[in-house]
Parts: C-alpha cells; sequence; structure tokens
C-alpha cells in the first residue's frame, strides 16, 4: 500500500479532467448518463489522491512551484471551457446575423417575412430530392427562423413512394408545400412550388408567392383594357407580358378586355388596368368606365406623354391633370445607371401602403409627364412618386427632344398618385370636378351614401401614373419598377391578405468578360510587373541598410 500512495497522490490531476468534462457536457448537453459517470469518477480519483497523501505531504505539495504551475494551467483550461461553453449557449439562445452581401440576397426580403410570420398554420415544405442542396436548406432555414410553424424535409421518392404518388411527382427536384385545411373535403391542401436542379435553385419568389395563397380565399382579377393600341399581354409582341405573368404567379387571374364588345367592365373585376393607350376612347368607354368606378371599383391609368385618351375630364373630377410636357432630370444621377435625362430616376416617395417599403430604391420612368393634384371634396389623394429638385419640365416640339441643360429647375414633380373616395350609389354625390364644366353634380357633395354601413364602406380607388414603359418588357426587373406596378395592383385589389412590399430579388450578375489584351496585360503584371517591382523595393532597401 505504502508503495501505490506516491502514485495514488497524482490521481488528481486525471480527477479534476473528468469532473471538467462532465460539467461541460452536462451543462452544454444536459445531465446525460455520460455526464453524470464522468463527474462521479472525477470526484472518486480526487478523494482517493487526497486520502492518499498526508495533511503535511499536502500542505508540502500545494507550496511546490510544480503543482502552481499546474493549477493555474488547469484553471486556464476550466475558464476557457467555460467562456466557450457560454459563447455556443447565447450563440444557440439568441441567433443573430449581418447580411454584408449587395441586394440583402442572404437575408428574406420584408414581403417574405410578413408572409412566413403570417402563418395561421403549420407549413410543411417537401423537396423530393435524396441530396440537400446547401443553398436551398440556407433560404428555407431564413423562413423557419421567422416562424417555428415552418418546416421543411427532404424525402426520397424511392423511400417513400407512397407519398410521391399521391402528390403527383414525376421526377426528383419537384417542391411542395403541404398544409392542414380545415375543408373536410380536403383536409390537406398541396401546393406546387417549383422544380429545383443544380442549375435552378430554390427560388424565395415562388415560395413566397405559394405561401401567400394559402391565406388567400379568393384570386382577384385584373383586366387589361385592349383596343386602343394599348401594351399586349399576351407575349405576340413587346409590352406587358412580363407583368402580366408576374400577376399570374401572384395568384392573380389576368385577362384582356375591350369595352367595344362587352359594353362595359365585367361584374368580377377586381382592377381594370390602362397600360399606354394610343388611341382616344369612345364616350361610351368612358362611360364605362367612369360606372365602374363609382360602384365601388379600382382603375390603374398608365398615360404617356403627348396622347389624348379621352380619359382627360374623368381624371379631372379625381383632381388629376396629365400635364402635357415631358420631365427632363438634369441631376445627372440617371446616367449612373445609363439612363439619360428624358428618364427620371426616382428616389423619393410619398407616404402610402404602395410606396411605404422603398426607402431610397430607385425607379426610373422613361420619357414622363408631371401631373397635377388638385384637391376635390371626399377624395384623398396621395402623391408616390417624385422627381428630384434638379429637374425641368420642357414642352414637346416637333422633331427630336434637344434637352436645354440651361433651364432653370423646377422639381420635385409628381409622376404618380394614388386616390381614394367612397363608392358612389343611389342617392350619393358625385366627387366636384376640379373643372367646373366638365361635369356638374348630382347632389349635395355633403350627403352621406344611402344604405352604407358606416364601419366598412365601399370605396373606389385609382392609381394615375404619368408614363406606362417603366413596367413594359424588360424594365420590369429593373430596379423597383416591377414593385411599383405590382404594389400598385395589390392595393388597388383591396385583398387585405396581399402584401405590399419590395418582393424578394435575384443575384445580380457581375460577372464580366475580358479581351485577349486585357487577359495578356492582366498576366504579365501578376506575374512580371509586380514580384520585379517588389525585387526591385527589396534590393535598394538593402543596399541603403548595407
Amino acid at each position: 500500500m505504502k508503495n501505490l500512495q506516491p502514485i495514488l497522490k497524482y490521481l488528481i490531476w486525471p480527477g479534476l479532467a473528468l469532473v471538467t468534462a462532465g460539467l461541460v457536457i452536462g451543462i452544454l448537453n444536459g445531465w446525460t448518463l455520460v455526464a453524470v459517470a464522468l463527474l462521479v469518477i472525477g470526484l472518486m480519483l480526487i478523494v482517493s489522491s487526497v486520502a492518499a497523501s498526508d495533511l503535511r505531504s499536502w500542505s508540502g505539495f500545494w507550496q511546490r512551484r510544480s503543482t502552481q504551475a499546474g493549477t493555474n494551467a488547469a484553471v486556464s483550461v476550466v475558464a476557457v471551457l467555460v467562456i466557450l461553453g457560454l459563447v455556443n449557449f447565447l450563440g444557440a439562445r439568441y441567433d443573430s446575423r449581418t447580411d454584408l452581401t449587395e441586394g440583402q440576397l442572404l437575408t428574406l426580403s420584408p414581403a417574405s417575412q410578413e408572409v412566413v410570420e403570417n402563418l395561421e398554420q403549420p407549413t410543411e415544405v417537401l423537396i423530393f430530392s435524396p441530396v440537400p442542396d446547401p443553398t436551398d436548406q440556407q433560404l428555407l432555414e431564413n423562413y423557419r427562423r421567422y416562424n417555428p410553424d415552418f418546416t421543411y424535409r427532404y424525402v426520397d421518392p424511392f423511400a417513400e413512394p407512397q407519398l410521391s404518388q399521391q402528390l403527383g411527382v414525376e421526377t426528383g427536384g419537384e417542391v411542395f408545400l403541404r398544409v392542414e385545411s380545415e375543408n373536410a373535403d380536403q383536409p390537406v391542401r398541396n401546393l406546387l412550388v417549383q422544380q429545383v436542379s443544380p442549375q435552378e435553385p430554390l427560388a424565395e419568389r415562388q415560395l413566397t408567392n405559394k405561401l401567400a395563397q394559402l391565406s388567400q380565399e379568393n384570386m382577384a382579377v385584373v383586366y387589361f383594357l385592349q383596343g386602343h393600341e394599348e401594351y399586349a399581354i399576351d407575349g405576340s409582341q413587346a409590352g406587358f407580358a412580363e407583368a402580366a405573368n408576374r400577376l399570374r404567379d401572384e395568384n392573380y387571374t389576368v385577362a384582356p378586355l375591350n369595352l367595344a364588345d362587352t359594353g362595359g367592365v365585367p361584374a368580377d373585376a377586381d382592377v381594370l388596368v390602362i397600360a399606354g393607350p394610343q388611341q382616344k376612347l369612345f364616350d361610351q368607354e368612358v362611360a364605362a368606365v367612369q360606372a365602374y368606378l363609382e360602384t365601388g371599383g379600382s382603375v390603374f391609368v398608365l398615360i404617356d406623354p403627348q396622347v389624348e385618351t379621352g380619359l382627360e375630364g374623368l381624371l379631372s373630377q379625381w383632381g388629376i391633370v396629365a400635364e402635357d410636357t415631358l420631365v427632363i432630370d438634369t441631376s445627372g444621377g440617371g446616367q449612373l445607371v445609363g439612363l439619360g435625362p428624358a428618364a427620371p430616376l426616382v428616389t423619393d416617395y410619398g407616404d402610402h401602403p404602395i410606396t411605404a417599403a422603398f426607402g431610397n430604391g430607385r425607379s426610373f420612368f422613361p420619357v414622363a409627364r408631371p401631373l397635377q393634384i388638385k384637391e376635390v371634396s371626399n377624395i384623398e389623394e396621395t402623391p408616390l412618386l417624385f422627381t428630384n429638385e434638379n429637374s425641368h419640365a420642357q414642352t414637346i416640339t416637333e422633331g427630336e427632344l434637344s434637352v436645354d441643360p440651361n433651364q432653370a429647375p423646377a422639381g420635385p414633380f409628381a409622376l404618380g398618385v394614388a386616390l381614394a373616395r367612397p363608392a358612389q350609389v343611389e342617392g350619393s354625390a358625385a366627387p366636384e370636378s376640379a373643372e367646373p364644366e366638365a361635369v356638374e353634380p348630382e347632389a349635395d357633395a355633403a350627403a352621406e351614401p344611402a344604405d352604407t354601413e358606416p364601419t366598412d364602406p365601399e370605396e373606389s380607388r385609382m392609381v394615375v401614373i404619368g408614363n406606362s414603359s417603366f413596367a413594359t418588357d424588360g424594365l420590369f426587373d429593373q430596379q423597383l419598377n416591377g414593385d411599383v406596378f405590382l404594389n400598385s395592383v395589390s392595393w388597388l385589389s383591396k385583398q387585405d391578405s396581399l402584401t405590399l412590399s419590395i418582393r424578394p430579388k435575384e443575384a445580380t450578375n457581375r460577372r464580366f468578360n475580358m479581351t485577349v489584351t486585357q487577359q495578356i496585360l492582366l498576366t504579365l503584371l501578376a506575374l512580371v510587373v509586380f514580384p520585379l517591382l517588389g525585387l526591385i523595393g527589396a534590393g535598394t532597401l538593402w543596399a541603403r541598410r548595407r
């Protein structure tokens, strides 16, 4: 026993190590059997070491320099382990990230955040692929952080053939949304999001749009007026095909409308879009549009310079006069994004749900006319788009447009406005015209609408923008142009569940192609010039020190 006593007294060090390991595992992963066993064995080793040493030798043991140094090292190790454990605990408990990428590509857009936060029922994303994609997983984790009811899992189509057959999976890579429904006939609702591949990862825009559809009971109907050389929406020529497709992606029903054939706006219309007519509407067509507005309809009017649409009298009733001039932006800001002075760059927006999330984002409107906005009784008007102060309005003359840089700035000008008023019903008042000779009021403007619930009145809405080309194919996805269009339609449709915000953005392609001369020059600089300059500098410094 005496021969073992010198050995037993050194058991204190493995004992301390085992106790430390047990404490760390217990604190971080819970008091499992392994943690308790390490702690108990470590304490037994420490007790054995103390029992094997008498008090005198134990007192001398602590006075040794080696013991003090070892103890300090052990305490330092324990302190580091405790600090690391606390850091990991706080990092797991309070997750916070900073996205430094251009356009916040690794952060969900405000629209996606709002949609996923407002999910009313547990929602699961099923990705039918045996191999998880790290990029898709990162996007799905971003959604999950905003709502614990949002979950996802990868499904091997061959391992779970019954589920694949139930959802009609034909090829690998299909992504479905699965949510429980209150409908007894369809207890589980499944929506196809897209088909992913290494070349086409999961898109935030697609997933957000499908999540938004879960809370929509009815699909809003948007009609595009045709018959007056408006932009086409069928893709037969450059026009509003891209805008129409994006509306369909966001769960709208989109259709053309020719008032000459129908005689009026269909009753199921939620929004009527009049996009850049180049011919004057007939009086009967204008009357049909006015009747639609009076019954609580919504109209989106996009008008270009030097065009008489026939809607001038109707717009004047709402206090809007489109000036017959062209806005010229001489600030030079448009040149930074490849625009000329005739395409004003807008970074100033009004206080309205349509533009609330835009901040100082950019949108541009090639060849735009300013709008005069006059106050009209019973109509709430909110300017949406403002040019900068270094802009002026120039009268359009025959021939090419000549920009006068010496003309004094007169900005800002309003290029867009949102309007709302109570719907007109029998016995109610028509709005006072900004030009009294155009329309006579039918009744006292102060009269209250009859048979209308004061807590939920019908409302007529209109958005007017002095330009139509900003949302055409090729320009729709540039800057915030598409968001201006989509948010305007969302507000006009009166769908409370729709999100008015900036849509998810795609990554910008920053690659550039070098010519052969540029490649040779870059190679010479990297392999010859810069190394040679370094050698010359080093040699010069060595010679001076000698």
